[in-house]
């Protein structure tokens, strides 16, 4: 069992050190990019005050969002991707008081860029350094949490697992205490409060099923009188959850168990990502599209595009547009038949288009439109929603964010006819895993893989 240890993370917390090196970051940007603006390091006052700005909306927007706090359990990427969203606010509100105190002949603008920009990478450098250093001191030992994990045989060796497997988080464990399907009677939790005062735990994790949920209580009243940090880890067992986690809602706690990840910075974050990058893509296929329509005019007669109306973000229905690779057909009853193999209804270069996924070239346009995004769960056919959302389970989860022209499932070679369940619970799976993991930083992964090995599949025809 492991005791406690101190180190600089609880001396030095991230919500004292990070604000500081922010603001030494800034300071430097500052001289370094007055140098190279001016040929000289000695900054005027009014740069001084401009700077001393910026630091303060540096810090206050970073403490606003969180972005000092919980750095034990988050990502680099996630570190860097809230940076750049505050470098880019604040970059756009010092902008907009140069231009309406009309100070932009006072204060150079490319000092002011350069200054958030050489800024920002110190920042971000000093970020991963610093969470690299942690990782590794905690994976040697150091400046590790300790904590008293309480409840079932079964439960606990699942949260000990965890703990073990993410040893750069930097929990150890300083002793258990089983709980029997029943909350634990008087003595034993009198027990358990002297266990916990002779570990030196740090933190109790109360770990039980949602059945046990009188334990909890019991067990937090047994420690009212001690200081630790108390958790409660329940288990959703048989639940397919999405995006869970603890928020406030009419001021009560509630545990979030399928809520959609694209809302406040991250939908904007999302949004953006879309406009750029698709509109920089939009502009560049225009020949190509131009190409495969007076080829698919020539070759089969009917319209250039196909149009199908998919279900979309929240369950709503809009209309996808493709590049048509069938002949024109009607089938009957509202039936939609997947695509398959040697299909007759494929012409010759509609099976190029399929097997090459430049059919999917026009759904850059429900991109700009917002209907679609670039990355993300491919939208279905309505009568295929229909016939699996009764046979997959949390097949309308995937529907919490806006379908994707590529995504997770996709670069991970699921693509094309699903003929058996297993297959479409297979996809299912990896989309609901793409929202509850989805960063920036992951749709950019998945647009490069997509590149090089999404676009060509044997499973597409």
């Amino acid at each position: 069992m492991a005791r406690h240890s101190s180190g600089l993370t609880e001396r030095y917390p991230a919500q004292i050190m990070v604000p500081f090196l922010d603001a030494l970051a800034l300071v430097a940007g500052a001289v370094l990019a007055h140098g190279w603006r001016f040929g000289h390091f000695n900054l005027p006052e009014r740069y001084w005050l401009a700077t001393v700005i910026m630091v303060l909306l540096v810090t206050f927007i970073n403490s606003t969002i969180g972005a000092y706090e919980r750095w034990r359990i988050t990502r680099i990427s996630s570190l860097l991707a809230r940076q750049f969203l505050v470098w880019l606010g604040v970059a756009a509100l010092v902008a907009s008081v140069v231009y309406l105190t009309h100070s932009a002949d006072r204060y150079s603008r490319l000092w002011v860029g350069a200054a958030l920009l050489v800024s920002f990478m110190l920042a971000g450098v000093a970020r991963v350094a610093i969470q690299l250093l942690l990782r590794q001191a905690r994976r040697m030992g150091r400046s590790s949490r300790s904590v008293f994990l309480v409840g079932p045989r079964n439960n606990i060796l699942r949260v000990g697992q965890s703990m073990r497997s993410t040893p750069e988080e930097g929990y150890c464990i300083a002793g258990v205490q089983r709980l029997g399907a029943m909350a634990a009677d008087d003595g034993a939790l009198i027990s358990l409060a002297r266990r916990v005062a002779r570990s030196g735990a740090q933190e109790v994790w109360i770990c039980v099923p949602l059945e046990m949920g009188p334990a909890v209580r019991s067990v937090f009243h047994a420690l009212r009188h001690h200081t630790v940090e108390v958790r409660f880890i329940p288990e959703f067992a048989d639940m397919q959850l999405l995006n869970h986690r603890v928020s406030e809602v009419a001021g009560q706690y509630a545990f979030d168990l399928s809520v959609t990840p694209m809302n406040g910075m991250a939908q904007m974050l999302k949004r953006l990502e879309d406009l750029v990058i698709g509109s920089l893509l939009s502009v560049l296929i225009v020949p190509v599209c131009l190409v495969i329509a007076v080829v698919i005019k020539l070759t089969s007669p009917g319209p250039v595009l196909f149009k199908q109306y998919r279900t979309g973000v929240n369950g709503k229905s809009f209309k996808v547009y493709k590049f048509r690779t069938m002949t024109v057909h009607q089938e009957q009853g509202g039936q939609v038949t997947q695509a398959t193999r040697q299909d007759p209804r494929i012409t010759p270069i509609g099976a190029f288009l399929r097997r090459t996924s430049l059919d999917e070239l026009p759904q850059f346009y429900n991109v700009l439109q917002g209907r679609m995004s670039i990355v993300g769960p491919r939208p279905h056919a309505l009568a295929h929603n229909e016939y699996y959302m009764d046979l997959v389970e949390s097949y309308m989860k995937r529907h919490k964010v806006k379908p994707g022209i590529t995504g997770w499932a996709q670069v991970n070679g699921l693509r094309g006819e699903t003929d058996t369940l297993e297959k479409m619970e297979s996809r299912v799976e990896h989309d609901l895993w793409y929202i509850n993991n989805w960063s920036l930083w992951l749709d950019l992964r998945i647009i490069f893989w997509t590149v090089f090995k999404g676009f060509v599949n044997k499973n597409a025809y």
